[in-house]
């Protein structure tokens, strides 16, 4: 049992919500919804942030096995763009708790606010730091969005995705200005939208 963790939230039909990729300037941002079962505990849960690379990889396998339900969702970088990152973060911790193939009876948020949904609900501050729910959540989520950004390594080389995964690292900023943004870097970001701007001047300027 890790510090912080209350395990008598893990209560029949609640699931935890947590998202990981508000701050990224590219990908999706991604969410996950858990109901755990309360007769099946997972030892070691804790805020995706606190864990090693290859103890997420565990849990979330774990998480997989034993959950009741689970639900991994997201908001792409066209709805980024189109809603900003409030809105489509809203968007796909809707999608992630939809998707439940169980109703729960509550849902509780990681952070100050709450989607609109149709099952009850409550923000929790730090909740990943404080239900095991919200922490398997986490856990889903940003497994499932570090592996999107390693696999994006591939596709787009040269920006160091695998490694910052899309932060405002020094490293991803170079390369930004270096190579111009790519299809899946968000738009509406400050950095991204300077390098467009940038790279639209050097076009119209060879004209």
């Amino acid at each position: 049992m890790q510090m912080g963790l209350d395990f008598n939230l893990v209560q029949d039909l609640v699931a935890g919500v947590d998202e990981v990729g508000r701050g990224p300037l590219c990908g999706a941002v991604v969410t996950a919804a858990v109901i755990l079962d309360p007769s099946r505990p997972i030892l070691g849960l804790n805020d995706s942030k606190k864990l090693t690379e290859a103890k997420r990889e565990a849990l979330f396998e774990e998480i997989c096995a034993k959950a009741l339900s689970f639900c991994i969702a997201r908001a792409e970088v066209e709805e980024i763009d189109q809603l900003n990152i409030l809105h489509a973060t809203m968007l796909a911790m809707q999608r992630a708790v939809h998707g439940l193939h169980i109703t729960p009876k509550l849902a509780l948020i990681d952070g100050n606010r709450c989607p609109a949904l149709a099952v009850p609900s409550a923000p929790v501050v730090q909740g990943d730091a404080k239900v095991p729910a919200i922490a398997a959540a986490s856990i889903l989520a940003k497994v499932t969005r570090d592996r999107e950004m390693s696999a994006f390594e591939l596709i787009y080389p040269g920006y160091g995705m695998g490694g910052h995964k899309g932060y405002p690292t020094p490293v991803h900023l170079e390369a930004l200005a270096r190579l111009g943004p790519t299809p899946i870097h968000r738009r509406s970001f400050a950095p991204v939208r300077a390098a467009w701007e940038a790279r639209d001047s050097i076009t119209a300027s060879l004209l």
